[in-house]
């Protein structure tokens, strides 16, 4: 019998106990103040123009862009960027790139310094037409934004070395420097 009261005792401390707690929630509150930098999505889509150099044939050849960027307010986005470089050719050679990465960015009062790490698709048409290479291509970059206003931005420049391990006569690199317009979706 003994045991037995000793387990009402027990059990009569643990309910007045979890009564004074759970009457106490109120006092002690353990709510945390709201954070400064909530989280959230930007979407901004653009155009660039581009002017690059191909390590193949010793191209310059200019281009034109589109990208979308998806970034967060706590600096880290991706983007996907597609590029075509088919202008001032001389001899039918030409590349395009559908590219896609992390972007890391901080502002800084009106401008916007990023990095970009992207990876992806490269085609590639050698001169007169003499064949096509689909190729896996690295990426890094940098550029800068500048707010004109609260959903326009100039891409003041953007640079991107391109290396294409794959490519078929051996590694071939090119790199470039773009500028545009990014227009903020949401």
């Amino acid at each position: 019998m003994k045991s037995f009261q000793d387990a009402v005792h027990a059990w009569s401390r643990a309910a007045a106990l979890a009564a004074v707690l759970l009457g106490l929630e109120g006092v002690a509150s353990a709510q945390v103040v709201p954070a400064g930098d909530r989280g959230g999505l930007t979407l901004s889509a653009g155009g660039m123009a581009s002017g690059y150099a191909l390590d193949y044939g010793e191209q310059k050849l200019l281009g034109v862009s589109a990208f979308v960027d998806a970034d967060t307010r706590r600096q880290i986005g991706v983007e996907g960027e597609a590029r075509w470089l088919a202008f001032r050719q001389s001899n039918g050679e030409h590349a395009a790139t559908y590219l896609i990465g992390p972007r890391f960015h901080k502002d800084v009062g009106r401008f916007q310094p990023y990095v970009k790490a992207l990876a992806g698709l490269g085609l590639f048409n050698y001169p007169y037409n003499y064949g096509q290479d689909n190729d896996f291509v690295v990426a890094p970059g940098g550029g800068v934004d500048y707010r004109l206003s609260h959903r326009i931005h100039l891409r003041a420049v953007d640079f991107e070395y391109q290396f294409w391990p794959q490519f078929h006569y051996g590694q071939m690199s090119s790199y470039g420097l773009s500028t545009g317009i990014r227009v903020r979706i949401f």
